[in-house]
């Protein structure tokens, strides 16, 4: 059901962020099993693990970027990670009841995609279901580090996409490079999470929570850290959302008081 005008209701807002977050898992996790699980012939076609990492990578920020420019995307604005929802509600674009009813919707959509995973059977057990943990060889600290770094830039690049108006349209287009990146280079160390969301959902299918805290501590405290230092470029950004659908029209721009304000955006 929609709002006066045409514009989401909140229940539209919150399915919105539960089905994205759900595709996330269910196609991000099964890169990540494909790859890596045991009996995988990418093992075969790509022998160097730090290039599947890469490609794990890449595929995965690919899947969010896509979810991001889907119909999903254009209703809620496809934060699919409590550390965006949570930081749009820190920056002053999206009201505080809101943010905490996607971070919800976000952890139940985790759960969701995460289930089917179970069908990948003993390849998908051979990886735990692409749970995140602390590396073989580094600490909880080292790990927690980690996952403050990566979210760190993640933030920050989505300030300087989206405070900018001549970067907005390409904001989607930094999540597969950047994750391909950090997944390349960090995996081995926390298992590159960024995302409470993500770590949450086969953590509950796998049953193994070692070291979950790190994955909503580091993300929390690194997105903190990304707000602070881009401060000014957040003070630009019009409206809650990875992807500007209707720039132009002013339909979702809060500078404008748009009734979709009256729904998310402040």
């Amino acid at each position: 059901m929609t709002e006066p005008g045409g514009h989401p209701s909140r229940w539209q807002l919150l399915i919105s962020e539960c089905v994205g977050t759900a595709v996330l898992l269910l196609v991000g996790l099964s890169v990540v099993i494909f790859m890596f699980g045991t009996g995988t012939p990418m093992a075969n076609l790509i022998p160097s693990e730090a290039l599947r990492r890469f490609v794990t990578g890449f595929l995965f920020g690919s899947t969010g970027a896509l979810i991001a420019l889907s119909p999903i995307g254009k209703l809620s604005g496809a934060h699919i990670n409590p550390a965006v929802s949570l930081g749009f509600s820190l920056m002053g674009k999206l009201r505080p009841d809101l943010a905490l009813g996607y971070v919800g919707a976000q952890l139940i959509g985790a759960v969701l995609g995460s289930l089917p995973l179970l069908a990948w059977g003993a390849m998908g057990r051979s990886v735990v279901f692409g749970v995140t943990v602390p590396g073989t060889g580094y600490s909880t600290t080292t790990a927690l580090i980690g996952e403050v770094i990566g979210t760190f830039v993640m933030v920050a690049l989505l300030c300087v996409f989206l405070g900018f108006r001549e970067l907005r349209r390409f904001t989607p287009g930094i999540f597969p490079p950047l994750y391909g990146v950090m997944v390349w280079l960090e995996a081995p160390i926390s298992g590159t999470s960024t995302n409470p969301a993500r770590s949450f959902g086969p953590s509950v299918v796998s049953g193994v929570w070692e070291g979950w805290w790190i994955y909503w501590l580091g993300p929390a405290v690194g997105m903190l850290f990304a707000i602070m230092a881009c401060s000014r470029l957040a003070k630009r950004i019009e409206v809650a959302k990875l992807y500007y659908f209707d720039v132009g029209h002013g339909e979702f721009l809060s500078g404008r008081k748009a009734a979709f304000r009256k729904t998310a955006v402040s």
